[in-house]
């Protein structure tokens, strides 16, 4: 049972972050000149802009990586729950196109989907870097760059 355990864990974390790594990352990579673009929509300076598209990549790459292997995994779930969280409020901004009461298939309705998407894988990741208790929140706070040690089998769970 435990090898199963282990596996379940190392894939629910793999589906948590696959958005991010590989797709999101290599969209950004092969299509640069777009991803600056999107970028540029929130940032007018090119240079800013390229700053900002370089930070969400690697936030992408290294925090991802970082929950897949369990290394300070609490501490990279917290960083993209906020990326999550940022990234829905610069770029998925529902309320701004002002079509949502007017236009079932408007713009306003199709983003208001992807902010809420948005803020619940971000609510996912922090549910890795929380805990599920309040308990596990304030150790968070007092140490949160402590792996959760996903893939560790304990005594008891060797025992069942």
């Amino acid at each position: 049972m435990t090898t199963l355990g282990i596996g379940l864990t190392f894939a629910i974390r793999v589906f948590l972050v696959l958005l991010f790594l590989p797709f999101s990352a290599l969209d950004k990579v092969l299509d640069f000149h777009s991803a600056l673009a999107q970028a540029r929509e929130v940032v007018p300076g090119k240079a800013a802009a390229t700053v900002l598209l370089l930070t969400g990549l690697c936030v992408e790459v290294f925090m991802s990586a970082g929950v897949i292997s369990g290394i300070a995994d609490r501490l990279c779930a917290f960083v993209l729950g906020g990326y999550c969280g940022i990234t829905a409020l610069l770029w998925k901004q529902f309320w701004v196109p002002g079509d949502f009461w007017t236009a079932n298939d408007g713009k306003a309705r199709a983003l208001f989907w992807d902010f809420w998407k948005n803020l619940a894988l971000g609510a996912g990741f922090l549910l890795i870097a929380f805990g599920t208790n309040a308990t596990a929140i304030s150790d968070f706070f007092a140490h949160p760059s402590i792996s959760t040690h996903p893939y560790t089998v304990t005594m008891s769970a060797v025992r069942q």
